[in-house]
């Protein structure tokens, strides 16, 4: 048998064991404990030690195991636990993520009460002095922080507070029947 030959020359024989059956038979259950140790969950742990054992049969002309097979085992069972570990992590954190973004897409309603927020927005922005408009703007929609709209506009940091302020106090006043949606939109102070 074939088997037996890459087996007595790849695992060592300090276990004694001079076939792949019997490797499983030994190992199984100890290997399987071992990785319910670590990873809580039976269903998980079988399918780690079955992984294992079927990569050494898959890889056996492959494998150079250049240690006991009991350490080679226990080795590859624990890596893959950890493997386990992070995936399941990585899969929680993804379904966090996607419990927090929409997935429905926005109502006509919704859609409408975006729409007319636009409009009552573009007209309130319009209604603004030039320079407080340009200012706001660079704030708002370019996310530029006041030194750099000092800076590009050739003004001082206390100009751009004082623009923002006005232009703040005049949208909040165009824009009342709406400020709850613009302080979630454009985070405005309140």
């Amino acid at each position: 048998m074939a088997l037996t030959r890459v087996a007595r020359r790849q695992l060592p024989t300090d276990v004694g064991l001079l076939d792949f059956e019997g490797l499983f038979r030994t190992y199984y259950k100890p290997l399987h404990a071992y990785a319910l140790s670590i990873l809580k969950e039976m269903d998980q742990a079988e399918e780690i030690v079955q992984q294992v054992f079927v990569h050494l049969w898959e890889k056996q002309d492959q494998l150079g195991i250049n240690q006991s097979a009991t350490a080679y085992l226990y080795r590859a069972v624990h890596n893959r636990c950890l493997n386990q570990l992070k995936h399941e992590k990585v899969k929680a954190a993804y379904q966090q993520y996607s419990k927090l973004r929409p997935v429905d897409y926005p109502s006509a309603a919704s859609r409408i009460q975006l729409s007319e927020l636009q409009a009552k927005l573009d007209e309130a922005l319009s209604a603004l002095p030039e320079q407080c408009r340009t200012i706001f703007q660079l704030s708002r929609f370019e996310a530029l922080r006041y030194q750099e709209i000092a800076d590009r506009l050739s003004i001082s940091v206390k100009t751009v507070e004082n623009q923002m302020g006005k232009a703040l106090r005049l949208l909040r006043e165009k824009l009342a029947d709406y400020l709850p949606l613009l302080l979630i939109l454009f985070n405005l102070p309140s």
